[in-house]
């Protein structure tokens, strides 16, 4: 059997701790954000994203990229945030075949008092147990991933 086919034990160990964060974290956050704000993890970051951009105003297929979401995923969280009143749908003004979903005045006032317990949950499960040194090591780490397994930057993480 050709030893180099398997992974070592180094490398196994941190197969498996990722795994594991992989698998723990999006219920830690879901957790904090369903009781603190009635929101998922990903309805919550979907209008992060938006109220990150100019006119808190993105097509769809390119809030899909933000949010590492396959469009029919988006477009059925955009439908529940729209009947609470945090996103509007409209037809794009330079491509009427497109959809822009904007974040409106009641999802950035979502956004902004959902905010800081969200930092505090990542800050206290992620960023506190480490270093600045492990930080910048965790962030190459994933940028080193997500070059592989996004090439295309799609996700528009490695900017």
């Amino acid at each position: 059997m050709d030893d180099d086919r398997w992974l070592t034990p180094a490398e196994l160990g941190a197969w498996k701790k990722l795994v594991a964060v992989v698998e723990i974290l999006p219920g830690i956050l879901d957790s904090q954000l369903q009781h603190d704000s009635e929101l998922t993890h990903f309805e919550y970051f979907t209008m992060a994203m938006l109220s990150e951009e100019p006119g808190r105003t993105l097509r769809m297929t390119s809030l899909a990229s933000a949010t590492n979401s396959t469009l029919p995923r988006l477009s059925h969280v955009v439908s529940r945030l729209e009947k609470r009143g945090f996103i509007a749908r409209t037809p794009c003004e330079e491509d009427r075949r497109a959809t822009n979903a904007t974040l409106t005045d009641d999802g950035w006032a979502k956004v902004v008092g959902t905010a800081p317990g969200h930092v505090d949950t990542v800050r206290e499960n992620v960023i506190a147990p480490l270093t600045a040194d492990d930080v910048a090591a965790l962030d190459r780490a994933m940028g080193a991933i997500l070059r592989r397994i996004d090439p295309e930057n799609r996700f528009r993480v490695n900017e």
